[in-house]
């Protein structure tokens, strides 16, 4: 009887490994000659990158492209600085196309600062703050943002999108919330997408829509965390703050404002949103903000009380295991800051021109969406075909404008998008609208 059973629970063995081995993607194929373990062929969609659904559908867009005789925007090559205007295949153009707000990259007391700083630190700190990477400048520049938020600490990290991606993904888990603006940044989606948390958006800017979602799903869940923009960088449209500081307030959540396009742009002297409607800073829970914008730097940062800061120096993956921003990239961001408020006539010039350009941009009856005429005003077009004809129309007279296409927007939105610097001129204005206009049906 115990030899039965020992063969018995041998065949079952033997079943139970048959069935949990893998299947074959191709079972008709096997090893030439029918000796030992089969060796199953896999399809070349699997193995091949040009079979990769992403490379297909680039070369389907190419190939449309070429169909309707444009030319692929993208990744043009700017000769020298890129602020007002830029040099593109050797011909300065307007520029539309960079975040240069307030003229401080290429600026020389920006660049002298950079060059002081790899002159004294190297061109890189070699290491994860944690360990040997840190340096007084990062301190100060963490200092100088704290100050400029009224906050009690802020961190800086080496990505703008790996800011948030690391700080959603750490600060949040499977029995979290978190409810964003239905235009917020990749980085917030991916970062929300990374923490395991439950994830649903609401109308944009609309605070009635958070409301609702917030009444029926607050209780279901331990921590609540609520996204927005501080300058949403397609639509040039700001939220109600003090709207989603009361609601936040009300239920118990966390409010996170990304200013990645909103500080140095909004407010009287480039404070922000929070300069803006007047708001007590410490309302908010999370500032989040890059500087690769108006402190003409790269990187993104953190800001907000003590805990939540100390918690992401020591413990956030993208700022824990990442080597710490080179202090020839920390020193022009400091010194941007610090002459940003000492200058705040840059910021007085943006929203003039700005605003200029809005007027005359509806004055001439063309679709400017819900942008308040703040360093960002797209120019909805209705069509990604309509908007690469245009962008290249007007490249063809030495202006510079990038077309945002299906799928960044609906077709029936897409858009020529227009950065506003603090260096434009009327003149600038004048005569792309011109063009503008003659390059129009």
């Amino acid at each position: 009887m115990t030899a039965k059973r020992s063969a018995l629970k041998q065949q079952l063995l033997e079943q139970a490994r048959k069935r949990s081995a893998p299947r074959a993607l191709n079972p008709a194929a096997s090893t030439p000659g029918g000796q030992g373990t089969e060796q199953r062929s896999v399809p070349e969609r699997f193995t091949r990158f040009d079979a990769q659904p992403g490379y297909q559908q680039i070369a389907m867009m190419r190939q449309a492209a070429d169909q309707l005789g444009l030319v692929d925007p993208f990744f043009k090559v700017h000769e020298g600085t890129a602020g007002a205007t830029s040099v593109i295949n050797g011909q300065t153009c307007i520029n539309f196309a960079s975040y240069n707000y307030l003229g401080f990259s290429g600026d020389p007391r920006i660049n002298q600062a950079a060059c002081d700083a790899v002159t004294r630190y190297g061109t890189s700190v070699s290491a994860s703050r944690v360990v040997s990477g840190e340096r007084p400048i990062h301190q100060e520049l963490e200092q100088a943002l704290a100050n400029a938020y009224d906050v009690e600490d802020a961190v800086v990290f080496v990505s703008g999108h790996a800011t948030n991606v690391s700080t959603l993904g750490y600060l949040l888990g499977p029995k979290d919330l978190v409810l964003h603006d239905e235009y917020i940044h990749n980085s917030s989606l991916v970062g929300a997408q990374l923490s395991g948390a439950k994830r649903m958006s609401f109308s944009h800017n609309d605070p009635a829509a958070l409301e609702a979602l917030l009444a029926n799903h607050r209780h279901q869940f331990e921590r609540v965390l609520v996204v927005i923009e501080g300058l949403y960088s397609m639509d040039g449209d700001i939220p109600d703050l003090p709207r989603f500081i009361e609601l936040k307030q009300r239920f118990q959540a966390w409010l996170m404002v990304d200013e990645a396009h909103s500080f140095g742009v909004i407010g009287e002297t480039g404070l922000g949103l929070r300069e803006h409607f007047d708001v007590n800073p410490r309302d908010v829970d999370i500032w989040m903000g890059t500087m690769s914008k108006a402190m003409a730097g790269c990187g993104g940062y953190i800001a907000g009380s003590k805990p939540l800061v100390e918690t992401l120096r020591y413990l956030a993956p993208g700022f824990l295991y990442s080597v710490g921003m080179p202090a020839q990239v920390a020193a022009p961001s400091l010194a941007a800051l610090q002459l940003m408020q000492q200058e705040p006539e840059r910021v007085q010039r943006l929203h003039a021109i700005s605003r200029y350009f809005l007027e005359q941009a509806t004055a001439r009856g063309l679709d400017t969406g819900h942008s308040i005429g703040a360093a960002v005003v797209p120019v909805i077009v209705g069509s990604s075909a309509a908007a690469a004809r245009l962008s290249h129309g007007l490249l063809e007279q030495q202006i510079n404008v990038q077309p945002i296409l299906y799928p960044a927007v609906p077709e029936k939105s897409a858009r020529l998008r227009f950065f506003l610097s603090c260096d434009h001129t009327k003149t600038h204005i004048d005569q792309t609208l011109h063009a503008l206009g003659t390059l129009l049906p």
